[in-house]
C-alpha cells in the first residue's frame, strides 16, 4: 500500500501563516502538519508516499528532507496550482493510483492515529472516511444506507439543515484499491477533467460514481470519539490546537475561548452556568419562525428595549436599563463609581476586576463554607470607610444565600450610612425562597441608593442572546447608563425574546423547580463520594471541596481529557491553606450522573 498527499494549494485563508509557507507546514501546537502526517503514515509500512506539491513546493521538499522519514517519498509538481483545484493534483498522480492500493489524504487535515489506522485496517477494499455531521463542519456531506453505501453526495449548495441529522461529513481521507482506481476512479477522473476542466474538486468524481449501480466504494464511519479537524483558516487552527493539545495544556486553551463550546459537541460544559430546562421548545420554535425578519431588520433602540424589560419585571421604563449581557452594564456601572468598594470574596470577579485594586475593601469569611449573613457583613464593614457595597446573591462560586429579610437589613444599613448598594441577583431565581427578588418598583423608588443587576442569560438559559439588566430608583444614573451604551446595544433576537417572554412564565417557573430538584439530587449523589465535600448552595451550581486525591487543577485536566467534562477550577480564585475547590454547574440528571461517575472513578482509584 502507498499514500498520496495533496499539498499543492495556497491556503489563502490562513493569511500571514501561508504567505511564505505551504499550508501543511503550518504548525499545530508547535508541530508542522506535514511532520505529524508523515509520522503517522510511517506506522503503516507503506511502499512509498507520493506528495503533489505546488505553492512553495521547493520549500516543502527542503523541509521534508530534514525529517527522518524512512518511507521513500516521490514528488509530483503541479505547476499551475494557482489556476487549478485539487482534481488536477490528483490527475497528475493518476498513474500511481494504478500501481497499488492507496491511502489518499489532503494535507490540511489533522487526526489522531486511530483515524488513519481504522481506515487502513478495514478489510473492505475502497472506502471514504466519514464522520457524523456536526455544526462546525463545512463542505461535502453524504447520505448513507444501513450497509454503508453512499446513497448521495451533498455539496454545500444542496445542503438542507432540516436534514442535517441524516448527513455524514467526508473527512477527506480515502482508501482506494488498485482495482477500484483502474475500473472506476481513474477512467472517470480522466473523463471528468477532459469534459469540465481542472478547476474542480476530486470529490466531484466520487459524486458521479455513487450514481452508478456499482460505485465500487463504500463509507467508513468514524467513531464519535475519534478526533480530527480540517484546518482552512486561523479559527480552525485555534480550535485544532485546543483539540490536539497535550493533556496539561488543553484546559488553558479551552478556557481562554470563554465560550463558543458548540464547536466541541462531545464536551459537557459544567463550567458556564445556565438553566438547562429553559427555554421551552415552543419558544425556540417561535423564535425560529421569525428568524428571517429578525436577522434582516434593525432592532429597536434603547427606548423600546427598556420598555420591554420594564414590562417583564413590573418596573417603570425610567428605572431600568438593558445591557448586552450584564457584563456591559457592570463595565458602565463601575466607570461611574468612585471611592472604596466593599466586596465579599470569593465572588464573581467581573466587578472587582473592573475596579481600582487599591480601593477594594475585601471581606473573606473565615469559616470552611465561606458562608456569611447580613449581620456578618455589617459587622465587618462597620468601621470601614466604604462608599459602595457589592453583594452577589447567591454568591458565585460559593452559592451562599442571604434571604430577603437579610437583604432588606442591608438596604437599610447602607442607606443610613450613605453607601451605594449593588445587589447582583443573577442566580436568585434558583433559590428556594418564594419571591426573593429586589426588583420591585416601590422598593427601588424608596431606596435610590440600591442598584439591582441581573444577568438574564444565567437563569433563563439564553447566554447566546447576551441580555442583562440594571435597575435603580436613581433616575440620573439610569439616564447616564443609557447614554453610555450604544443605542442598538441589543440585537433583534434579544429584543424579540423580551417581547415574547411573558407568554412563557409558567414554563420558566417549571424549569426553576426542575433545577431545584436536580440540585438536591445532585448534591446527595456527590456527598456519597467519600473524598468530596459539597457546600450548601441556592444557585444552579455547587462549590465542592476535594478532600483527598489530585489537585483541583489536576482533577480538571483528568475530567476534560479522559471524560470530556469541563469544570471550573477554583485554584486561582479560592486560595486557603492548600484546600482544593471546584465549581460545577447543575445540569440535567443524565449529565450530572456522568460527572458523579467520573469523580467516583478518579477519586477511588
Amino acid at each position: 500500500m502507498q499514500a498520496i498527499i495533496l499539498a499543492a494549494g495556497m491556503g489563502k485563508r490562513l493569511k500571514q501563516l501561508t504567505q511564505n509557507n505551504t499550508k501543511c507546514m503550518v504548525k499545530v501546537n508547535g508541530i508542522p502538519l506535514i511532520n505529524r502526517t508523515l509520522s503517522q503514515l510511517e506506522q503503516h509500512s507503506l511502499s512509498r508516499i507520493i506528495i503533489v506539491v505546488g505553492y512553495e513546493g521547493q520549500k516543502l521538499m527542503d523541509h521534508i528532507g530534514t525529517l527522518s522519514v524512512r518511507t521513500p517519498i516521490v514528488y509530483i509538481e503541479n505547476p499551475v496550482y494557482d489556476k487549478t483545484n485539487n482534481i488536477y493534483s490528483l490527475f497528475l498522480a493518476r498513474d500511481y493510483l494504478l500501481k497499488e492500493d492507496t491511502l489518499l489524504l489532503e494535507s490540511d487535515i489533522i487526526f489522531e492515529d486511530s483515524v488513519l489506522r481504522c481506515l487502513a485496517e478495514d478489510p473492505r477494499d475502497s472506502l471514504a472516511l466519514v464522520a457524523k455531521y456536526e455544526s462546525w463542519m463545512d463542505g461535502t456531506c453524504v447520505r448513507l444506507s444501513d450497509q454503508d453505501e453512499i446513497e448521495a453526495m451533498i455539496p454545500g449548495s444542496k445542503f438542507r439543515f432540516a436534514d442535517a441529522d441524516q448527513y455524514y461529513k467526508t473527512v477527506n481521507l480515502y482508501k482506494f484499491s488498485r482495482e477500484f482506481s483502474r475500473t472506476h476512479y481513474v477512467p472517470f477522473l480522466e473523463a471528468y477533467t477532459k469534459a469540465l476542466g481542472n478547476n474542480e474538486y476530486y470529490e466531484q468524481v466520487l459524486k458521479v460514481l455513487v450514481s452508478l449501480d456499482n460505485p465500487g466504494i463504500r463509507a467508513k464511519r468514524l467513531d464519535p470519539d475519534q478526533r480530527w479537524y480540517e484546518i482552512d483558516d486561523i479559527q480552525d487552527l485555534d480550535i485544532a490546537e485546543s483539540m490536539f493539545a497535550s493533556d496539561n495544556e488543553k484546559v488553558g486553551l479551552i478556557q481562554r475561548r470563554y465560550g463558543g463550546y458548540w464547536r466541541y459537541p462531545k464536551m459537557v460544559d459544567f463550567c458556564y452556568l445556565i438553566n438547562c430546562y429553559y427555554p421551552p421548545k415552543k419558544m425556540l420554535e417561535e423564535m425560529k419562525a421569525n428568524f428571517d425578519a429578525l436577522v434582516c431588520q434593525y432592532p429597536s433602540g434603547m427606548y423600546v428595549n427598556s420598555l420591554l424589560a420594564a414590562r417583564n419585571f413590573s418596573l417603570r421604563q425610567e428605572q431600568i436599563v438593558v445591557g448586552n449581557g450584564a457584563a456591559e452594564l457592570i463595565k458602565a456601572l463601575t466607570e461611574h463609581m468612585t471611592g472604596k468598594l466593599g466586596v465579599i470574596r470569593p465572588t464573581f470577579e467581573e466587578y472587582p476586576n473592573r475596579y481600582r485594586a487599591e480601593e477594594l475593601v475585601v471581606y473573606t469569611p473565615s469559616n470552611e463554607d465561606f458562608s456569611y449573613c447580613a449581620s456578618d457583613i455589617t459587622a465587618y464593614f462597620a468601621d470601614k470607610d466604604i462608599r459602595r457595597l457589592l453583594l452577589v446573591n447567591p454568591d458565585n462560586p460559593s452559592g451562599n444565600y442571604i434571604p430577603k429579610a437579610g437583604m432588606m437589613e442591608l438596604i437599610q444599613w447602607t442607606k443610613m450610612r450613605g453607601i451605594t448598594f449593588i445587589a447582583d441577583e443573577s442566580f436568585i431565581d434558583f433559590s428556594c425562597e418564594p419571591d426573593p427578588t429586589l426588583l420591585l418598583e416601590g422598593l427601588l423608588d424608596e431606596n435610590p441608593h440600591l442598584i439591582v443587576v441581573k444577568s438574564i442569560s444565567k437563569s433563563y438559559g439564553i447566554p447566546g442572546l447576551r441580555l442583562g439588566i440594571a435597575a435603580t430608583g436613581n433616575r440620573e444614573l439610569i439616564a447616564a447608563l443609557k447614554k453610555d451604551v450604544a443605542i442598538w446595544n441589543i440585537n433583534s433576537l434579544g429584543e424579540f425574546y423580551m417581547q415574547i417572554e411573558e407568554k412563557y412564565k409558567r414554563d420558566y417557573a417549571s424549569s426553576l423547580e426542575k433545577v431545584r430538584r436536580e440540585r438536591e439530587r445532585f448534591t446527595k449523589a456527590l456527598r456519597a463520594i467519600p473524598s468530596v465535600r459539597v457546600l450548601p448552595s441556592q444557585a444552579n451550581y455547587l462549590m465542592i471541596e476535594i478532600l483527598n486525591g489530585p489537585s483541583a487543577s489536576g482533577l480538571t485536566e483528568v475530567l476534560l481529557n479522559r471524560y470530556g467534562l469541563f469544570v471550573k477550577d477554583l485554584s486561582s480564585k479560592v486560595v486557603r491553606d492548600g484546600r482544593q475547590f471546584l465549581r460545577i454547574a447543575v445540569r440535567t440528571e443524565a449529565e450530572d450522573d456522568l460527572l458523579v461517575r467520573a469523580l467516583t472513578d478518579i477519586l477511588s482509584a
